[in-house]
């Protein structure tokens, strides 16, 4: 009887950005934070995240982020709100929140 097993060949994965790029989109959603006095922090973010996600590949497939500012602002609102409500013990839990926002969002491309 013969032995066969299957040979899987994994891509490759690897991230593609460069440091220059980094930095400038880094400075970018800086200002525009401290610009709009923390307003548009969910633009910010956003920003940061399709910039890390567009040079993501994974096994040969590239990420790709499909969140909005507007999702991620009306949780941001929602987050701070309980925040308030609870004396903080809620922001115990909102990197979680973010997180799951983030992992929901993010596709490949």
């Amino acid at each position: 009887m013969e032995n066969t097993a299957s040979i899987s060949i994994r891509e490759e994965s690897y991230f593609d950005g460069g440091t220059f790029d980094s930095v400038m989109v880094k400075i970018m959603a800086t200002l525009l934070t401290l610009a709009t006095l923390g307003l548009c922090y969910p633009i910010a973010v956003v920003m940061l995240i399709k910039w890390d996600t567009q040079h993501t590949v994974i096994e040969g497939k590239r990420l790709q982020f499909t969140g909005t500012a507007s999702g991620l602002f009306g949780m941001w609102v929602k987050i701070w709100l309980l925040g308030i409500i609870t004396i903080g013990i809620y922001y115990l839990f909102a990197s979680k929140a973010i997180k799951k926002w983030k992992i929901k969002h993010t596709t490949f491309a």
